[in-house]
């Protein structure tokens, strides 16, 4: 091979080379990104599943709602005392859960309002309308006692995303579970800062259906991190051919 010709070689091999180290790099690092949320999901879950399956303990006072941590206090099963509030429903709407494997397709969550002995106020969540039988959900319809003994969990509201659609209240529509923006705009006066998923008990007839939790979330960051790995096995390798390749023509 002459100088010339090692010139042209080497002056051909930057920019592919450049191109590789930065497509390797990215690939890693989305691969090991992905072990790192494996981690994250794995304990996500082991923390879902105790406090899930935990006996329900009592709900915190009024004084200390402020104090709760979503950290450490959301999806711990509770119970208490409430009476259910005539007429105060509100429909979120729903794609399907994550946590219920009974719930399936669109429909509806239905939050109630309930009042404890005490005097605070508590969103329920009582449970899943399917798309079309939301006039069905109201507490008459459903069975349920207007004094009612409920255990369900602990949620606080999920953030409002650019994606979400705009709430038509007027239509008692909703398109994110946060039920202090709820209770202010339909005038409930000041709820807990968080809402009660509700186990039990279930209505005697009728819709929404209450459920039980279950950390059932998909984990599938280790599939994902071998791709972004095999991808970067395939860029070395192909780039290893190439090189191979335009070696042996100079030659």
């Amino acid at each position: 091979m002459n100088a010339a010709s090692t010139w042209r070689w080497r002056s051909g091999f930057a920019v592919p080379a450049v191109f590789v180290l930065v497509a390797v790099a990215t690939f890693v690092g989305l691969g090991s990104w992905q072990l790192q949320r494996k981690a994250w999901k794995e304990a996500l879950i082991e923390s879902l599943e105790q406090r899930l399956s935990a006996p329900p303990v009592d709900l915190p006072p009024r004084g200390r709602w402020a104090a709760l941590d979503p950290a450490y206090d959301e999806f711990r099963r509770v119970k208490f005392s409430a009476v259910l509030l005539p007429g105060a429903e509100a429909l979120v709407y729903t794609s399907g859960s994550a946590l219920r494997s009974d719930v399936s397709g669109s429909g509806y969550w239905v939050f109630a309002l309930a009042r404890l002995p005490a005097g605070g106020l508590v969103v329920i969540n009582r449970g899943f309308v399917p798309q079309g039988w939301q006039d069905s959900a109201t507490p008459d319809a459903a069975g349920m006692p207007a004094s009612t003994d409920p255990v369900g969990v602990m949620r606080w509201p999920e953030s409002r995303s650019v994606f979400s659609p705009k709430d038509d209240p007027d239509r008692n529509l909703w398109f994110v579970r946060d039920p202090v923006a709820i209770a202010t705009a339909k005038g409930w006066g000041d709820v807990a800062p968080f809402y009660i998923e509700l186990e039990s008990p279930q209505p005697a007839s009728g819709l929404p259906r209450a459920g039980r939790l279950r950390a059932n979330l998909r984990n599938e960051h280790l599939q994902y991190a071998i791709t972004w790995y095999g991808l970067a096995v395939v860029v070395v390798t192909m780039f290893v051919f190439w090189v191979s390749g335009r070696a042996g023509r100079a030659a």
